[in-house]
């Protein structure tokens, strides 16, 4: 439209036109649903338009959901790093454990400082309602939850402690591949995964090949019977009882000549506290949301293949457990 007053062009805003004028709002949120099931270059063609207009479209479609969606004030809160290149590039991922859901990604690293600026976007009066951070066992961010959240109960992941009882299994059929000769080591060459996965979860040619080499062997059939125990330690509903099974599982230890699980044994020791929190009913987690979110993550880092674009990533991360407009 030209001015009258001052002769220039302007343009008209409308409330139905989306960022771009070239479309409406209510296609735009037909963009965005049909991009949460298919890659971007598919919803290109079908619809015939440019990639970077269909990519502008499901960016505002899902800046539009978390505006719905509203700040977050949570109370259980679970921190994990994802891995965004080679190179030990992280960002910071923190979930919301009672809504299920992503509500904040950032950071450079994962350092101190990195989850200093989660806690800084939050805020002083929404950190004091934390009462739960479930994490890995990682330094920087335990210094950083206490220091802003210092009434929030630490909680170790279920799933890192075991993925380092897996990594000592596997050094233990290492050191017996390498001291066994000949014959003996096709029982266990070509089984790391076999040993790691759980029973229930192996095909009928798997069972027999774990069956075959827990018979073969004594030292790893000691070191699986161990590592599917381990589990039991967050069944209990006490510190007490826990701490007992514990005890009786490191006491098992003795002249097994098992130095992977001795030094796995002293780190749940040095750690015990984030993981005895897991016994008092308040804390009765779901754990597994966390792990979950993460391979989720990795699956939406598949699809978008060459992007090079952070921020789209971030809303797709923020936004892929939230419910379609």
């Amino acid at each position: 439209m030209a001015c009258q007053h001052c002769g220039r062009v302007k343009q008209e805003q409308l409330a139905f036109l989306a960022d771009n004028p070239r479309y409406t709002k209510r296609f735009a949120v037909y963009v965005g649903r049909r991009c949460r099931a298919s890659p971007i270059r598919d919803v290109a063609n079908e619809l015939r338009l440019d990639w970077h207009a269909v990519k502008a479209l499901e960016q505002q479609y899902m800046r539009e959901q978390l505006r719905r969606a509203g700040t977050p004030g949570p109370r259980v809160i679970g921190l994990d790093e994802v891995s965004l290149r080679k190179g030990h590039t992280y960002r910071i991922v923190v979930t919301d454990l009672i809504r299920k859901r992503a509500i904040w990604f950032g950071g450079t690293d994962r350092s101190e400082a990195s989850l200093d600026a989660f806690f800084a976007w939050l805020g002083p009066r929404k950190s004091e309602q934390i009462r739960v951070a479930v994490m890995d066992m990682w330094k920087a961010f335990r210094a950083s939850t206490r220091h802003h959240a210092p009434q929030a109960s630490i909680l170790f992941d279920k799933f890192h402690v075991l993925r380092h009882l897996g990594v000592a299994l596997d050094l233990v059929r290492k050191s017996e591949y390498a001291r066994l000769s000949g014959k003996d080591r096709r029982f266990i060459k070509g089984q790391k995964y076999t040993l790691l996965a759980h029973r229930e979860n192996l095909t009928l040619n798997g069972r027999r090949a774990l069956k075959t080499l827990l018979t073969a062997n004594k030292r790893l059939n000691t070191a699986y019977l161990l590592k599917e125990s381990f589990g039991q330690l967050w069944s209990y509903d006490r510190e007490g009882w826990a701490r007992r099974f514990f005890e009786n599982w490191r006491a098992a230890l003795k002249w097994q000549r098992l130095g992977p699980y001795e030094k796995f044994a002293a780190m749940i020791e040095q750690h015990w506290e984030g993981i005895a929190a897991y016994c008092r009913p308040e804390n009765k987690i779901a754990l597994g949301f966390v792990e979950g979110l993460n391979n989720k993550v990795r699956v939406l880092q598949r699809r978008a293949y060459g992007l090079r674009d952070e921020e789209y990533l971030r809303l797709k991360i923020l936004t892929c457990m939230l419910p379609a407009l």
